[in-house]
């Protein structure tokens, strides 16, 4: 049975989501053409606000206990983030854990192709089965950590559905999920965060791509566990079936220590999947607990009370600024024209050019390739 709770949850998230990527993210957009660098890290600041709403909800409103223990994050490192499937929900609770360890506005996740024309986040989009999808997968790393059949298919869905104008905003990652055609489109979106010094966090491992070296610091393995009430679709959470713990366990694995070929990639991922089996026999079996100590070994960046202040800020401002933009519109005619000309150009601008992160991406190439220039006429002279 549907939930107040629940109802309350997706239409905070909507709301929210939608009217960001036009009040929010929209004004930045003209910065695309000038400066692409700080375009991407004004927008990724903008989007990072909104991913501490569902932690604020989770943890203040639904009583989520979240638990971190292992290595933990050093803050601002380059990483590829594997992490075990247990629900089709684990890509949101993650954040809560993001949040306090790391930065969330580092994060870049993949996303099916045909989500981009979905406004807002997506989060009404996945509960209301517009777009009933477990996808967004750990591309090439499910095929070289295949051991049993079904493992695979549960290692395939990880990041998923958030969706929209504010993912191509967000300049997250769109795949057709044919590796010969996403291939090209990887190597230029992470050379271009290479290009403008993004320390970002990918929930990936492209086969292929260059992930090494001055590229990448880490990898971090974590393990994602609910030692109760563990609600395994959005119907749950719909329905108002929320965690009332999340444990997330984190090894972390410098980049030096990670092999380099392929076939000692895939034994040495194969192991971390056999190592995080029998971590989560262990957890289910016993006390339900990762850690005695419940603690990281590498402390949270962020204090509780910081983490805490973050929390009640954001469920204010999503509270208050979905009310005033209704407000705005009902007030006045150029809000109006305002809002109307911005969901034309989202849609526009989606059959024309596919997505604006891939306009962001020509622009880049763009002053890329005028600052070649530039440096060669020097030379020349």
């Amino acid at each position: 049975m549907v939930s107040w709770k629940g109802i309350y949850f997706v239409l905070a998230l909507f709301l929210g989501s939608f009217f960001g990527s036009i009040f929010m993210l929209g004004p930045f957009l003209p910065l695309m053409f000038i400066s692409p660098a700080w375009y991407r890290w004004i927008t990724d600041c903008i989007v990072a606000t909104w991913l501490t709403l569902p932690v604020a909800l989770l943890e203040m409103v639904f009583g989520a206990k979240v638990v971190v223990t292992g290595d933990g994050f050093v803050p601002g490192e380059r990483s590829v983030i594997i992490m075990n499937h247990r629900t089709r929900m684990d890509w949101m609770f993650l954040w809560n854990c993001l949040l306090r360890y790391s930065y969330l506005r580092l994060e870049k996740i993949c996303l099916k192709s045909s989500l981009k024309s979905i406004p807002g986040f997506g989060s009404f989009a996945t509960i209301s089965g517009l777009c009933n999808i477990c996808t967004d997968q750990l591309i090439r790393l499910s095929y070289l950590c295949s051991p049993p059949i079904r493992r695979m298919e549960h290692l395939k869905r990880m990041q998923a559905y958030r969706r929209g104008w504010a993912m191509q905003v967000a300049a997250f990652v769109f795949i057709q999920r044919k590796w010969e055609d996403d291939k090209s489109h990887f190597e230029k979106m992470l050379d271009y965060f290479c290009d403008i010094r993004e320390p970002l966090q990918l929930l990936i491992f492209p086969e292929g791509t260059d992930l090494t070296g001055d590229n990448l610091d880490a990898i971090h393995d974590i393990t994602v566990a609910y030692p109760q009430n563990i609600p395994q679709t959005e119907k749950h959470l719909l329905n108002g079936n929320f965690p009332k713990e999340i444990h997330f366990h984190v090894r972390r694995y410098p980049i030096e220590t990670v092999p380099t070929s392929k076939e000692e990639l895939q034994l040495w991922c194969r192991k971390r999947w056999e190592e995080k089996e029998e971590r989560l026999r262990h957890f289910y079996e016993g006390g339900k607990c990762f850690s005695a100590t419940g603690q990281s070994i590498i402390p949270p960046c962020k204090s509780e009370l910081r983490v805490l202040t973050v929390k009640c800020v954001s469920l204010l401002y999503w509270t208050v600024f979905p009310l005033g933009m209704l407000a705005l519109l009902y007030l006045y005619s150029f809000a109006r024209w305002y809002f109307a000309a911005m969901i034309i150009f989202f849609v526009v601008q989606q059959k024309i050019f596919g997505g604006l992160e891939l306009i962001e991406l020509a622009c880049h190439r763009y002053f890329k390739k005028q600052q070649k220039f530039h440096d060669t006429k020097i030379k020349t002279n």
